[in-house]
């Protein structure tokens, strides 16, 4: 009897879940990485040195806004001295246009104002002699004098407006044109350097990224700042290649943040790989998903958790993931039968990140043993432990 009480085995204490009816939210669980849905970079245009950045990060800027100024290197155009220039050849065409010098233009205005006068006197009068000559009360001869003295008006008038023209050479306006022309030109590359030297936001939006800072040097083309639009985000999920057929566009997704836990952010998906690539040791295919950060509390470049929603069915037969156990290629679960467990093949369907769909071998209130640290097997007694 000592040795039988010494050596009688101990019944195992083994808990219990019931196989329950309920919505079986089917969910893909990864990870991800936030960017902008809409964004552009703000460049340096010229090397030099950072003069100052009046922007931080988070503010908002609109189109065209003041990002950084650039000290630029080298030889800069003066633009007073352009301006100058400009002037003094707009002078210069200014008193070629008029005539020439003063003194001579006057007394060549003078000499135009008598032979206009003087023409107009004998057009008057070869007028009058005109009539009278259709009446037979003038001669000819008298009318023939009358438009000589027209004629040689004309003349004189000609004359003395080809000497205004002439007191310039056109040597001498090819010449102002030309600085007129250098000036504009000087004008043009002064403004154009002055743009160049201050870096402006190319879209309106949220500053979100400030790279340059002042007293650094930076090349054309370095970045300074980038602007984008954060009340919408778009987020690149990277999911592994065996689990790319459960993805679909329109999707919900989730996402969750550790920096801020309990906060959550919903979207969908919004465009499936068309390719695997390696991402450390995993194969994934980039899944991009659009969400709302109306909020502006998730940064962008942040790595997150998703949860992408593969499937829904609303009664379902489920049992914990945990109960599932496998033999060889078989897959079942250990079905409480008095005060023992009873082997049961079973077919599974979707499955949550906690719970799984049990589509044949169990009825919905039954006990599935949930795992011990000592094997259990087909026809062993237990002691329950109803959860």
């Amino acid at each position: 009897m000592g040795w039988y009480y010494g050596n009688k085995p101990t019944i195992p204490e083994v808990p219990f879940a019931k196989v329950i009816r309920e919505k079986l939210v089917s969910t893909l669980p990864t990870n991800g990485k936030v960017e902008p849905f809409e964004w552009a970079a703000a460049r340096a245009e010229v090397p030099g040195i950072v003069d100052r950045v009046v922007v931080h990060e988070g503010q908002r800027v609109n189109q065209g806004d003041l990002i950084a100024t650039i000290r630029i290197s080298g030889n800069v155009p003066d633009l007073a001295v352009a301006e100058a220039q400009i002037a003094q050849a707009q002078a210069k065409l200014a008193e070629i246009e008029r005539g020439g010098h003063a003194a001579e233009l006057a007394e060549i205005d003078n000499g135009l104002e008598r032979a206009r006068f003087q023409k107009q006197a004998a057009q008057r009068e070869l007028e009058s002699l005109t009539r009278l000559v259709e009446k037979n009360a003038a001669t000819k001869a008298e009318l023939e004098i009358a438009r000589n003295k027209v004629n040689a008006a004309q003349l004189e008038i000609e004359a003395l407006t080809k000497k205004r023209t002439s007191l310039i050479g056109s040597g001498d306006r090819s010449v102002a044109e030309a600085q007129l022309r250098e000036g504009q030109a000087a004008v043009e590359a002064a403004r154009r350097r002055a743009a160049q030297s201050e870096v402006r936001s190319p879209v309106a939006g949220t500053v979100y990224s400030v790279v340059a800072r002042a007293g650094a040097y930076v090349n054309a083309g370095d970045l300074i700042a980038n602007v984008g639009q954060l009340d919408k985000l778009r987020v690149r999920v990277y999911v592994d290649e065996p689990e790319l057929g459960r993805v679909a566009i329109g999707q919900p997704v989730t996402i969750s943040w550790d920096a801020l836990p309990g906060a959550t952010w919903t979207g969908f998906v919004e465009k499936v790989p068309s390719e695997v690539i390696t991402l450390g040791t995993r194969q994934v295919g980039e899944v991009r998903c659009t969400i709302e950060n109306r909020d502006g509390k998730l940064v962008s470049g942040t790595n997150v958790n998703v949860e992408i929603q593969t499937n829904i069915v609303p009664n379902a037969l489920t049992i914990p993931k945990e109960c599932v156990r496998r033999e060889g290629t078989e897959t079942g679960a250990l079905v409480l039968n008095g005060d023992r467990v009873n082997w049961r093949k079973i077919a599974l369907g979707v499955s949550s990140s906690t719970r799984t769909q049990v589509t044949g071998g169990l009825n919905e209130g039954e006990w599935v043993a949930l795992p011990v640290e000592i094997p259990l097997k087909d026809g062993d007694r237990v002691k329950p432990l109803y959860q």
